[in-house]
């Protein structure tokens, strides 16, 4: 048979003619009938080993039995079985050679009844325990048996007058202060005296030279002088140097000269015959604004001029419709014709300046509509909101940008906000920007606008105070305030309640409780809060918004106020020139400002656009004096009443029986 190729090569295996010895017995794979039937004498037996035996060879001294003796393969009682094993895998054959178990091949568990198990019912109980000893206190013996170990007698020492054994020390054996004279003492006597010391010759000035004949010594020549006056910033100016904040009086200023303008120029005119386009027209009669008022009648002509403009009148005057409507109307002017109008991206053309963010949003609700009438678009920039909705509405592009100044000058230093085409800046209540200290973030933004751009100013009570804005940026402007705004013209009732202090809260609580909206005004946050958990307390619905609360809360509760929802709102002076609502009834100061600025324009949330509405002013008798110089900066006359919880006059202003 051939080869087959790659297979191992075996031996050839060679037959042996010598007959094999075999077992005799019939069971050994080498057993020969032949042999056993001619009778051959058996194989002799093997000899056991012994005890010394199997320990000369290295083994125990005891022979293995059972698994150990099958183990090691040594001989047991048993016959070995030589029949062919059956085949196993690798893996069968390394587990029995490791002597692994296989685990199904062992008893299940609830089969395992061989060992026995611990029974704790068959140990005897505690109290049968009687075998070990128990450790017994009271076979020991007393305390006063235990005589074995001695005691230390004090007694058995010697009295203290018997210790004569240490010498002591006897004061008297020394000798007397007077006869210790073997140290010699220094004597003063036997030194020179102080003229016969001539041994150490003096200094005298007058051997040196006289100034004039030193040799002067230079220093400047020799080493270089090192200056680092230059290199260094400048210091940091310390908490004395620096600029602090100075309460200033109340004193009225100086009001800037303007043009009157009287009621009647604005009768029959409409906002066509301004120069205002039929769209803005159409949006302003949806706005509710059918006819020009003053203001606007005497503005927007020299708006759409491209003049400089200085406008003065009273909140609810119609001063948001008296920029916005003719700023649009300039911008939509300045870009017909031009292809790149609505790019993506473009850099905003107009902004609107306003010192609070509820005044933003209300110039916003204003002039937003209009806007859209031609195609522009508008964005608010204020703080207290998130950049990221901001910055998405730059980068759309925008026409007109209306915020406050902290954020627009933020973004504005970033980069994010350019203002380099802005052609026209509107500077809404601009008095008020100055007091709250944003007259260098105004005059910033004003310098980073288009150079030559048209500025309008507006305000309710335009004077002095802006000077420094005007003289600088604003080129011969025009001055416009409607004759006769006086409160003689006015439709708001003022009203001053005394009162004692501990009763402000109840007729608080009296005035707020009758029908229609009141607006509640507090000099403090704290106060606010104070008010609005009271009122609640009383079952007036209330909320308060001042300057700690986040942008979303305060116009939440606006919103619920103008829809009604709230009976009563409590704000501070921040708040007050942003808070537009229609239909507010009453006023109520429950804290006199200090200012009489503060006072107008607290007072201007009701009466709006000709309505007729009631200032109340809660004073306590030690305040009397104060309000009256105060009435008096703001040329209020009020009438002065004193009241008690529960009169009858202030069930009616509460009713509204007094402005009819």
């Amino acid at each position: 048979m051939p080869q087959k190729k790659g297979a191992p090569v075996r031996a050839p295996k060679f037959k042996s003619s010598a007959p094999k010895s075999g077992s005799k017995s019939p069971k050994h794979r080498g057993y020969r009938a032949e042999d056993a039937a001619a009778g051959a004498a058996p194989a002799p037996k093997k000899a056991r080993w012994s005890s010394d035996d199997r320990v000369a060879r290295g083994r125990n001294a005891e022979r293995p039995r059972g698994g150990e003796s099958a183990a090691r393969g040594e001989r047991t009682g048993e016959r070995p079985n030589w029949e062919p094993r059956p085949k196993q895998s690798r893996f069968e054959r390394d587990a029995q050679r490791t002597g692994r178990v296989d685990r199904d091949a062992r008893p299940a568990r609830g089969d395992r009844d061989e060992r026995p198990r611990y029974n704790r019912d068959d140990r005897p109980a505690r109290h049968d325990r009687d075998e070990r000893p128990r450790y017994n206190r009271d076979d020991r013996p007393a305390r006063h048996d235990r005589d074995e170990r001695p005691r230390y007698n004090r007694d058995d020492r010697p009295a203290r007058g018997d210790r004569d054994e240490r010498p002591r020390y006897n004061r008297d054996e020394r000798p007397a202060r007077n006869d210790r004279d073997e140290r010699p003492r220094y004597n003063r006597d036997e030194r020179p005296a102080r003229g016969d010391r001539d041994e150490r010759p003096r200094y005298n000035r007058d051997d040196r030279p006289a100034r004039e004949d030193r040799p002067r010594r230079e220093f400047g020549n020799d080493r270089p002088r090192r200056d680092f006056r230059d290199d260094r910033p400048a210091r940091a100016p310390r908490q004395d140097e620096a600029a602090r904040f100075v309460p200033t009086d109340d004193v009225v200023l100086e009001r800037l000269e303007a043009q009157a303008i009287v009621a009647g120029d604005s009768e029959g005119v409409s906002f066509g015959d301004l120069g205002l386009g039929d769209n803005i027209v159409r949006a302003l009669a949806e706005l509710g604004a059918a006819s020009p008022f003053p203001i606007q009648a005497g503005t927007i002509p020299e708006v759409l001029a491209g003049r400089d403009v200085l406008g003065r009148g009273r909140t609810g005057s119609g001063k948001t419709i008296a920029f916005g409507a003719p700023l649009v109307e300039r911008l939509l002017r300045m870009q017909a014709g031009d292809s790149k109008r609505r790019q993506p991206g473009r850099k905003p053309r107009a902004l609107i300046l306003a010192p609070t963010r509820e005044l933003a949003l209300q110039i916003d609700r204003t002039v937003q509509p209009i806007a859209r009438s031609v195609g522009l678009f508008t964005t608010q920039i204020y703080g207290g909101v998130p950049y990221a909705r901001q910055l998405g509405a730059l980068d759309r592009g925008v026409d007109i940008v209306i915020g406050t100044p902290g954020r627009i000058q933020d973004l504005s230093a970033q980069g994010r906000l350019d203002l380099s085409k802005v052609v026209v800046t509107v500077l809404d209540e601009a008095d008020h920007m100055c007091e709250l200290g944003f007259a260098e973030p105004v005059q910033d933004i004003l310098d980073r606008t288009s150079e030559g751009g048209q500025k309008l100013l507006f305000s309710a009570t335009l004077d002095k105070g802006v000077a420094e804005i005007v003289e600088r940026y604003l080129v011969e402007p025009s001055v416009h305030e409607v004759a006769g705004e006086d409160q003689a013209s006015s439709t708001i009732d003022h009203r001053v309640l005394v009162m004692d202090q501990r009763d402000k809260l109840a007729v608080l609580a009296e005035l707020a409780s009758g029908p229609g909206k009141k607006l509640v005004f507090a000099r403090t946050r704290a106060f606010a809060e104070q008010l609005a958990d009271f009122l609640d307390e009383a079952d007036i619905a209330a909320d308060a918004i001042h300057g700690d609360l986040n942008q979303s809360r305060r116009q939440r509760a606006l919103e619920k106020f103008s829809r009604g929802r709230l009976q009563a709102l409590v704000a501070t002076d921040v708040a007050a020139r942003g808070i537009h609502v229609d239909d507010v009834d009453l006023v109520i100061q429950a804290d006199a400002p200090d200012e009489y600025k503060s006072y107008l324009h607290r007072s201007g949330r009701t009466g709006r656009a000709g309505k007729s509405g009631v200032v109340v002013t809660l004073v306590p008798r030690n305040r009397r004096r104060k309000v009256e110089d105060l009435l008096s900066r703001a040329e209020i006359t009020a009438e002065w009443i004193q009241v008690r919880p529960g009169d009858d006059v202030i069930r009616d202003l509460a009713e509204g029986v007094a402005i009819s």
